[in-house]
């Protein structure tokens, strides 16, 4: 069995916001987004792209086509409030405090099913709703065209302070007031004039080129954050917030959370599956590392770099 786990709202806040050419979760074995709670909650509100579980005659939960879920990446399962996946017995326990935990029942019968552990939302819809108000729809029915032209936010790096994305995001004022973004740093070339009147821009401007030079400004940009994360969220960009942004990003964990550069590399593929700093970046952030802790400790030569 795949087995279950529990899933942070950074988590599916990140698995709903990656995009590549257009939004993944137009992708149909990407994400089975499932909503364990009553037909009444969900129609009052639920989080975008989320179906409604189907109950049987006596009130049993159905299971989704077995097929879909042998291939899907992600299946996740919500319900109200549940943030445990110990055993319950019902009959022992509060009708209400067993309700809580339809999600992690759910996902047990489940798992027998997909390749991959079914996500349990910790916290559940109530937790999640109140970290993105902005994700809840009434919206029941999707077609390929609206998941197609579905906007992704940044994906989070920290959850509520730190966010990671791409030029078009940074320019679009919905998305800064709803992340509560108070600050940008800008690593492509292009001027954004966003926040600049405000003073709380840094623009380093740098090509995405074999011959760039991102290291000489990981201080500033480390500085830059660490003071600005003080007054509220800060958005980290680049042209596709592909390859300098996530090199800004890395060389911040590293410089102020002490993360090596593959614990840095891989919290930020986590939130960023198609993250790829160019290889002289790589290089960069390997020098970094040695001047942070007087050696080198990520050896680059291996494939995943």
């Amino acid at each position: 069995m795949a087995g279950v786990m529990l899933c942070e709202p950074t988590e599916l806040y990140n698995i709903l916001n990656q995009h590549r050419r257009f939004s993944r979760l137009s992708e149909p074995n990407y994400l089975i987004l499932l909503d364990a709670r009553t037909l009444r909650e969900y129609n009052q509100s639920h989080i975008i792209t989320a179906r409604r579980i189907e109950q049987g005659p006596s009130g049993e939960y159905l299971v989704p086509d077995s097929e879909e879920l042998a291939y899907v990446r992600y299946c996740v399962v919500y319900d109200c409030i549940t943030s445990s996946l110990d055993f319950y017995d019902p009959e022992e326990e509060e009708k209400e405090k067993a309700e809580e935990r339809n999600a992690a029942q759910h996902a047990r019968s489940l798992q027998q099913f997909t390749r991959h552990p079914v996500l349990v939302l910790k916290g559940g819809y109530k937790r999640f709703s109140v970290c993105y108000h902005f994700l809840r729809t009434q919206k029941i029915l999707w077609m390929p065209q609206e998941l197609d032209d579905f906007q992704p936010y940044p994906v989070e790096i920290l959850p509520g302070k730190l966010y990671m994305g791409n030029f078009r995001q940074a320019c679009n004022q919905q998305i800064q007031k709803h992340l509560k973004i108070k600050a940008q740093v800008n690593v492509s070339e292009q001027p954004s004039m966003l926040l600049a009147e405000e003073g709380n821009s840094l623009h380093i401007s740098v090509p995405d080129s074999p011959e760039a030079d991102l290291f000489s400004s990981f201080p500033t940009i480390s500085h830059f954050i660490d003071a600005q994360l003080d007054l509220g969220a800060v958005l980290v960009f680049s042209s596709l917030g592909i390859s300098r942004s996530s090199t800004a990003i890395m060389a911040y964990l590293m410089h102020s959370l002490q993360f090596s550069l593959k614990k840095a590399w891989d919290h930020v593929l986590k939130c960023k599956t198609n993250m790829r700093p160019q290889r002289c970046f790589v290089k960069q952030l390997s020098d970094w590392e040695a001047q942070i802790y007087g050696s080198t400790i990520t050896d680059v030569s291996e494939p995943n770099y």
